[in-house]
């Protein structure tokens, strides 16, 4: 049951991204359009509470309980920013406002932004763990079973802030060869 829960959330979080951007957009009714996207965080709270009622009425912890942890900790780690761009390409291609300006493929921005993003990695990391031990806590039974996905996505995390920490010191090599060319 709790596995349905999960994919209709999952399917109810676009749906409500999506009728919320259309009703802004295409409907012209902004305020109708931000009731919508307002209530996509509370797709988050009905899997953490279908979670915590699975755990509470007997529920064997396992990897669907792992599973809703991590998606709240994903939505709540990256769910702001996913917003924001597709709200920045839902007002160009519905309402003609100007094209998104493109990331940086370089430099001190291109950095910044990559440690900006593992860190939101990181939130995301800590409430998905913080949710499976609470989960275990609550079950009485442990969280064993709870925590395999988690090691899997501390390795995921390591190899993160590798790639993503990588930029600053690739910027600061371009910097030190700007200098010697001058």
């Amino acid at each position: 049951m709790l596995l349905a829960v999960i994919a209709a959330c999952e399917i109810g979080f676009w749906v409500l991204l999506a009728a919320g951007l259309a009703t802004r957009y295409l409907l012209r009714l902004p305020k109708a359009g931000m009731v919508l996207l307002a209530g996509v965080p509370l797709v988050d709270v009905v899997m953490l509470v279908a979670s915590v009622i699975d755990i509470q009425r007997g529920g064997e912890p396992s990897f669907k309980h792992s599973l809703a942890a991590i998606f709240i900790g994903v939505s709540v780690g990256f769910g702001h920013q996913t917003l924001k761009w597709a709200d920045k390409w839902a007002a160009h291609f519905m309402a003609g406002a100007p094209r998104p300006v493109k990331p940086p493929k370089g430099g001190p921005e291109r950095a910044r932004r990559e440690r900006a993003g593992w860190f939101r990695h990181l939130l995301a990391y800590a409430v998905g763990t913080g949710i499976m031990l609470g989960l275990g806590v609550l079950s009485g039974q442990g969280y064993d079973a709870l925590l395999g996905p988690a090691w899997t996505w501390t390795i995921v995390l390591v190899i993160d802030a590798i790639v993503s920490f990588s930029y600053t010191f690739d910027g600061a090599e371009a910097r030190e060869k700007e200098k010697e060319s001058v």
